[in-house]
């Protein structure tokens, strides 16, 4: 058994870091899907349709829900699924923080919440260019 992965987000942003993730690593070592939170949808019928996947991707280790932003529609409805047993909600869902859930597939749920946001927060650099010594230009990021 492992921890099931549920990204609930705005339009298809979730789809799309799954699938680059994917893409990356070769494979997805952990069920997943993706919940696109669209501007006309219904949010009673995406919170329900949000706790079906959580219960179909619960195999008994729980799941970690990653949403794009605290307070917007995902991050509520993300939200609301926290007081359920098993249940993680992270917001701030990067590309990083997804490579790091994927790389980490057996770790417990909270060892695992514990990576994303690992991953998350060191995925973000400031990025500058810099002259080297030679005349050209390196470039270099830093935390």
């Amino acid at each position: 058994m492992s921890v099931g992965l549920l990204l609930i987000t705005h339009n298809a942003i979730g789809t799309a870091l799954l699938e680059a993730v994917t893409r990356m690593l070769g494979r997805r070592p952990l069920a997943a899907r993706a919940l696109a939170v669209r501007e006309e949808g219904d949010c009673d019928r995406l919170r329900a349709l949000a706790l079906d996947w959580v219960a179909e991707l619960d195999s008994g280790d729980g799941v970690l829900v990653l949403t794009d932003l605290f307070g917007s529609t995902p991050g509520n409805i993300a939200a609301s699924l926290q007081d359920r047993p098993g249940v993680r909600t992270l917001c701030g869902v990067n590309l990083p923080m997804l490579v790091r859930v994927l790389n980490y597939p057996d770790l417990p749920l909270d060892a695992l919440a514990e990576k994303a946001i690992g991953g998350g927060r060191d995925g973000v650099m400031a990025c500058r260019r810099s002259q080297g010594g030679t005349g050209g230009s390196t470039e270099a990021c830093t935390h």
